[in-house]
């Protein structure tokens, strides 16, 4: 598979990236967790770099994971690399370091460059090369105002790109308007499509970053009905809301019913379970960049190694439409 380009930027990326929430550590959002648990910054390194090793080129973070502690432990993994790297880094939500919890939401354009500062300063570098909005959804005068502070970073030589974390398509055509927008990141996995979004990123030439293409860990078949998670894994039972993937700290028993229905499918080729449904987002589009989290080297490791295995055949995706009753 090609490197992608940014939009109209001159950044390319590998087509896998690596998803830095769980490195983060404990954070509160609310009453509810939003961390993965306890964490072991030697190991995160360790994995960063065992991926980038193997070709993986693009990592991704943000202000909120571990209240800006994965920012950190990415700056160190990729000290003496940055040349070799593109980073990417959101803002929008507010926390509190110390606290380790968030604190609210920008309400203005102005925030975003000391959001930036702020950042620059975590990862020890002085650029990112994209800059993720981090809100779901915000008016159109906000959408606006914050498309154009980004410009005015660009044009300081702070941040390379920009792009939007979202959902809504309607809302990431405003930011496809700015000469220096370059990804969308998405939620997009074997269960939850946006074609939408897919949409709009080919026609804009975007790049489009899927998150949760694992489902937090539960398409790599590990977890069952005896699963239990930390209480201050955001998996267990002090999940926030919008937690679908596991219900009162337990692998939601659908999507697991709904996994099994395809096992036999995604695993061909010698693919292990997590392979195979990266290589179905590989297969959803040529600019489809999937951003799975990790723990430790051998996690890193196995995800770098489906790059070399490549997307599934039109007959293997027709397939799985059929035996999830989607055809």
């Amino acid at each position: 598979m090609k490197p992608i380009r940014l939009g109209k930027t001159n950044i390319t990326i590998n087509r896998l990236g690596l998803g830095s929430w769980a490195i983060g550590g404990p954070c509160m959002d609310g009453d509810s967790q939003m961390g993965w648990g306890d964490v072991d910054d030697e190991q995160s390194v360790r994995a960063i770099r065992a991926a980038l090793d193997m070709g993986v080129n693009y990592i991704d973070t943000a202000n909120i994971y571990g209240a800006g502690h994965s920012e950190e432990v990415v700056g160190r993994a990729i000290r003496g690399l940055r040349d070799k790297v593109v980073v990417s880094t959101k803002f929008g939500i507010l926390c509190d370091p110390a606290a380790k919890r968030t604190t609210g939401i920008i309400h203005g354009a102005d925030e975003v460059a000391s959001s930036c500062e702020a950042s620059l300063e975590r990862l020890g570098t002085d650029y990112i090369d994209l800059f993720l909005f981090h809100l779901g959804s915000c008016d159109e005068a906000l959408a606006c105002g914050v498309r154009d502070a980004l410009e005015t970073l660009v044009a300081e030589g702070k941040i390379r790109a920009y792009g939007w974390s979202t959902e809504r398509p309607e809302l990431a055509a405003i930011f496809a308007e700015g000469e220096h927008c370059g990804a969308f990141m998405h939620i997009e996995n074997i269960f939850e499509d946006y074609p939408d979004m897919l949409a709009l990123s080919r026609r804009t030439g975007m790049a489009s970053l899927c998150r949760s293409p694992l489902c937090m860990g539960l398409l790599t078949g590990k977890y069952g009905p005896d699963t239990r998670f930390a209480a201050n894994d955001l998996r267990g039972l002090n999940a926030p809301q919008w937690m679908n993937y596991f219900i009162d700290g337990r692998p939601n028993p659908e999507f697991i019913r709904r996994l099994d229905a395809i096992r036999e499918i995604l695993t061909q080729g010698g693919r292990t379970l997590a392979q195979g449904c990266l290589a179905w987002l590989w297969a959803r589009g040529e600019n489809t960049v999937p951003v799975p989290g990790f723990r430790t080297e051998k996690q890193a490791r196995d995800n770098a190694a489906a790059l070399a295995l490549g997307p599934l055949t039109e007959e293997q995706m027709r397939q799985i439409d059929i035996a999830l009753d989607r055809a």
